[in-house]
């Protein structure tokens, strides 16, 4: 953890949040217009005032700035009021803090700055002018590069800044895995049957990431099948998502920023240092928005390490030597936040169709880029062989006997029964062969597959509010 030294005696606290982020066995932590203010406090100076909250030491200060920010209060300041709050060691701010933002909101007792932010964000509040600066400021003496993400930029934000929550680590805390070193399965004595992987096949070349190292690591970069692919991992909402970094002949170096967008990670590049949406591959923040830059993302099987060697005897599976000291034992990471429903970064929505961390497909379609569907794992056990469709794409999802989810293109073809493990019928009696790229049948016919990743149901619902469940 780098904590940048300076006078800022009030984010010694970040230490703390960051050391209790990556000790998964700690307790769970935690448009552009201004109205009835003037310009000189509104625009210029109302993020130093709360700035000015975290390193005063004096009341008398204290209560002057206090004074200035409640006599040109605009609803605007939540968002830098509640982050104060956040960071607030000194009591007396703290209880200060507690009663401006009491006074400004319902009248109702928030247990906690989660229930605040989880109002905020169904309020519609204009972003106060500043605001993206001060997040730089408040920031960068946790870690310098931190400045870069916010500083100068709030017009090239296209998600609510006050969303935009610190994990509680510094860029790259939690170490992307690039270029680890493959062995061969034979070699991987370290790993159970039982242990899961996420497995990945592209060209031909199979590879298996487990679940117990990347829990540790939350990113990887590598080459499948002579493709680039940053493999990003939001433990937190729970889903793997191995995306292309190349995109209209640049190749994007991304890596962990830090922050957390609604519970689900946020990634940056190295060039330009904007942030990225994780659920959609898309830069959110910084010099990349709106120049139609997505990446395409790649099918992932969530399966166990027997099901996924039997399948790809050749393939390769991550080694225990990853350049790191970590107990990369099965279950270790996040063992506390697996085992409960409990959420440790809340989001705005909260919907009790499924628990929070129940697993779904998660499905989004080029050929249907506005819709989005999930469908519950445990549905899609109960119906190994399961047709929809999503706007014009037809798809067919199979489960095989271990409950690991392939998702086909198969068009007007009906398909009726599925063995659990290679063979799948259609309704004219014809047999099809299951693999990871395509389904083929005896004439040489395939139906191609389609992207899946799997999510934690709270995980996915924040990123498409208007998604669709199957359960």
């Amino acid at each position: 953890m780098i904590i940048k030294r300076s006078a800022l005696a009030a984010l010694t606290l970040a230490a703390t949040i960051g050391s209790a982020y990556l000790d998964t066995n700690a307790a769970y932590a935690q448009s552009n217009t201004s109205t009835n203010t003037t310009e000189s406090q509104s625009d210029v100076d109302i993020g130093d005032q709360f700035f000015g909250l975290l390193v005063n030491a004096d009341p008398i200060q204290i209560n002057k700035i206090l004074k200035k920010i409640k006599q040109n209060w605009s609803i605007e300041y939540m968002p830098m009021a509640i982050e104060t709050l956040g960071f607030a060691q000194s009591e007396y701010v703290r209880s200060r803090l507690f009663k401006l933002i009491d006074e400004n909101s319902p009248k109702r007792a928030f247990k906690d700055n989660n229930e605040r932010y989880q109002w905020l964000w169904n309020q519609d509040v204009p972003t106060a002018k500043g605001y993206a600066n001060f997040k730089a400021q408040l920031y960068s003496h946790i870690d310098d590069r931190f400045e870069t993400y916010f500083k100068d930029r709030q017009d090239l934000a296209r998600i609510r800044l006050d969303e935009i929550r610190w994990g509680g680590v510094v860029q790259d805390g939690i170490p992307p895995l690039r270029n680890p070193d493959m062995i061969r399965a034979d070699q991987a004595d370290y790993l159970g049957d039982d242990n899961i992987v996420f497995g990945i096949e592209i060209n031909g070349d199979a590879r298996a990431y487990p679940k117990r190292i990347l829990a540790w690591h939350e990113m990887f970069t590598d080459t499948i099948g002579g493709v680039d692919i940053a493999g990003v991992y939001c433990t937190l909402c729970g889903a793997v998502i191995p995306y292309r970094t190349e995109h209209n002949g640049t190749n994007y170096q991304l890596g962990t920023s830090g922050f957390l967008y609604r519970s689900n990670k946020l990634m940056y590049d190295q060039a330009t240092q904007s942030l990225w949406s994780t659920s959609r591959g898309t830069p959110v923040l910084g010099p990349l928005v709106d120049k139609g830059i997505e990446l395409q993302f790649e099918s992932v099987v969530t399966t166990t390490w027997k099901e996924w060697r039997k399948r790809h005897p050749n393939t390769t599976v991550l080694s225990l030597n990853t350049g790191h000291l970590r107990n990369y034992d099965e279950g270790n990471a996040y063992k506390d936040y697996f085992s409960t429903d409990r959420l440790m970064f809340n989001t705005p929505f909260s919907d009790k169709r499924l628990k929070n961390k129940q697993e779904i497909l998660a499905l989004r379609f080029p050929a249907a880029p506005n819709q989005q569907l999930a469908i519950d794992t445990k549905f899609l056990k109960k119906n190994p062989v399961y047709q929809n469709q999503i706007g014009q794409q037809k798809f067919t999802v199979l489960t095989d006997n271990t409950g690991a989810n392939r998702v086909y293109d198969t068009k007007d073809i009906q398909l009726k029964t599925y063995d659990g493990g290679s063979t799948v019928t259609d309704n004219s009696g014809a047999k099809w062969t299951l693999n990871e790229s395509w389904l083929e049948n005896t004439q040489g016919d395939r139906l191609e597959r389609l992207p899946y990743h799997r999510a934690f149901w709270f995980g996915w619902k924040a990123a498409f509010p208007d998604t669709k469940l199957i359960k």
